[in-house]
């Protein structure tokens, strides 16, 4: 029922519509045409601005990632050197084989490795800023612990990674809970690279832990710049923010979910809608920390933007609308106030009133009609005496059709009488002659279509070269080597002969000795080549260009022998059935021989 409310409605507006004058007509469709063109016009260019300014803000996150994943890698490297520092000193390692083994240490060998080593470790340590710590947690409990840097390992047992499994690797986000007073007044979350100290006879000598701090390692998820916000998760899917309030972040926990089902990707970022909210979510992973850096990006305010723009602007096209009606229909009858004019005319013709005459046409498309008007009002009593006029020419052209094929008829009698005169008397040459005649007659008659197969072609040129052999003290012999495939195919009517004509009467005539024409079909891809060649005198590269002029039109050909009106209509009529690309070409040497190539498409089997 909707659908027939519809289709009446549709059929009620269309036929308002066409009872509308021209004027109005064409107001509407200028309107429509603006509106249409110029809303498109501007949904593609704000469109483009949206996409461009996403584009920016995504290539933007994305450098700011890179940059922060170079500094992870820089901390990341100053951890490491510092742990082979520790682990290749070997002042430290033997002073832990002598823990670990039990021997008793002397107050001078105490205080001589504190002096020489742990003062300078400490020194190393102090020098380089982006360390928080390092401490080695030695086995034995009972030792003489030398701050900050060796310490026992009930120590290591009071911090919150000391009971992890495995034990060893990256420990992130904890405090210092050794000295709870120093802890309080640091209030620094950290994390660390905890490493075995160990050697092939002792095994396991300490445990080392070198440490940095959470917002050190991580500076872009704790001092976050143009609103974006930035996670790390660690292998084991652990997730660490540089503020509490990001752990309900709805945009950062969108892309924390995303990030976990792209796992096999090593960075992406894209453009999403999250609560309302334009956002830019994205992630990389951090393989030297074994974890992945996500982020998210409020850019409403900058999408926001560009809408609010593309929703101003629509607003203003609607509201000019009134102007525009009112100035393009001015416009509009100024336009067509001729066109009123004219019809005013046809009007009073309708009426009987062929004295109707437009004046002031003007030189305009209107005032053009305008004047074919007075033509047509001025020619109109010649034309209907010339309609009488052709309808008698029309009459006399019938009778003169008939009358011709009665005389081709005659023809073919008078020719099939000779014929029987000549086989009662025994001249059967001359009756071959005059059946051969009779068939070439025939066939260049009965043009009833446009196109013969080559077959037909040939068999026509066979009845051509008898009668020429006739003619001629001189046997001109026809070699045939063309496929089956290529005798099928369809070729316009007279396009072979004029080829063999051509190379009897300006290559074979001249010589007037025994030769040969050689017919040659070939299947090249899609195409079908007829190759004629003869063995006449040939041409010269002049004489080769010279005809490839005449036969393209750029020289005009006219009456005479060697004039290329016979070749030149072969190619118009070939091109004309079956393209530019199909044609004929041309191959001479002077002397030796003349080949005429004819290339047409070569037609499906079946």
């Amino acid at each position: 029922m909707d659908k027939m409310r519809m289709r009446k409605y549709y059929q009620k507006l269309f036929t308002r519509y066409h009872g509308l004058g021209l004027n109005v007509k064409f107001m509407l469709l200028i309107i429509l045409f603006i509106e249409v063109v110029g809303g498109v016009f501007a949904g593609i260019l704000f469109w483009n601005m949206e996409r461009s300014t996403v584009q920016e803000k995504i290539t933007a996150i994305q450098y700011e990632m890179d940059r922060q994943h170079a500094q992870i890698r820089k901390n990341v490297d100053a951890i490491n050197m510092s742990t082979q520092f520790f682990l290749n000193d070997q002042a430290l390692q033997d002073f832990l084989v002598e823990l670990k083994q039990g021997h008793e240490l002397s107050a001078d060998r105490l205080y001589a490795f504190y002096h020489d080593n742990i003062a300078s470790m400490e020194r190393m340590v102090n020098s380089n800023l982006y360390l928080y710590q390092i401490r080695v947690y030695a086995e034995q409990d009972t030792m003489q612990e030398m701050m900050p840097i060796l310490y026992t390992r009930d120590r290591m047992n009071q911090l919150s990674w000391a009971q992890d499994e495995p034990l060893f690797g990256w420990k992130f986000n904890y405090t210092d809970a050794i000295f709870d007073a120093y802890t309080v007044a640091q209030n620094s979350r950290i994390l660390s690279l905890v490493t075995p100290i160990k050697d092939y006879v002792n095994g396991e000598l300490a445990v080392l832990e070198v440490a940095m701090t959470m917002d050190t390692m991580f500076e872009g998820m704790y001092h976050a710049k143009d609103g974006m916000r930035v996670c790390f998760v660690d292998e084991s899917g652990g997730q660490y923010y540089g503020a509490q309030e990001d752990r309900d972040n709805p945009s950062l926990q969108a892309a924390l979910l995303w990030a976990g089902t792209a796992k096999e990707e090593q960075e992406q970022y894209r453009h999403q809608t999250i609560g309302g909210k334009e956002m830019i979510v994205g992630f990389t992973a951090v393989k030297e920390l074994s974890g992945t850096l996500v982020c998210a990006q409020d850019i409403s305010g900058d999408v926001g933007k560009i809408r609010r723009m593309r929703n101003g602007f629509f607003l203003v096209m609607l509201l000019l609308i009134p102007f525009l009606a009112a100035g393009i229909n001015v416009v509009v009858k100024t336009v067509l106030r001729q066109f009123y004019r004219i019809i005013d005319a046809i009007k009073r013709v309708q009426t009987g009133d062929l004295s109707v005459v437009i004046e002031d046409c003007g030189t305009d498309e209107m005032g053009e009609l305008g004047s074919q008007v007075n033509k047509m009002l001025t020619e109109i009593n010649h034309l209907m005496k010339e309609q009488i006029d052709k309808e008698l020419l029309v009459k006399n052209s019938e009778i003169k059709a008939l009358q011709n094929q009665i005389n081709a008829h005659f023809i073919y009698n008078v020719l099939e009488s000779i014929k029987m005169m000549a086989e009662i008397e025994e001249q059967y040459d001359i009756s071959d002659a005059v059946t051969t005649l009779g068939k070439l007659l025939r066939y260049s008659m009965h043009w009833t279509a446009g196109t013969v197969t080559v077959a037909e072609e040939i068999e026509y040129i066979k009845n051509y070269l008898k009668l020429m052999n006739i003619r001629f003290d001189y046997e001109i012999y026809l070699s045939l080597n063309i496929p089956d495939r290529i005798y099928a195919q369809q070729i316009p009517k007279m396009s072979l002969q004029p080829i063999v004509e051509n190379a009897i009467y300006h290559g074979i005539e001249q010589m007037a000795e025994d030769t040969n024409i050689y017919i040659k079909g070939l299947i090249e891809g899609n195409d079908c080549i007829i190759e004629i060649t003869d063995a006449g005198r040939g041409m010269s590269e002049e004489e080769v260009a010279r005809l490839y002029k005449k036969i393209s039109g750029e020289i005009e050909t006219t009456g005479g022998s060697g004039n290329g009106i016979g070749l030149k209509n072969v190619q118009d009529r070939i091109k004309m059935n079956f393209g530019e690309e199909y044609g004929i070409e041309i191959a001479s040497k002077l002397g030796c021989y003349t080949k005429i190539m004819v290339r047409i498409p070569l037609k499906a089997e079946g």
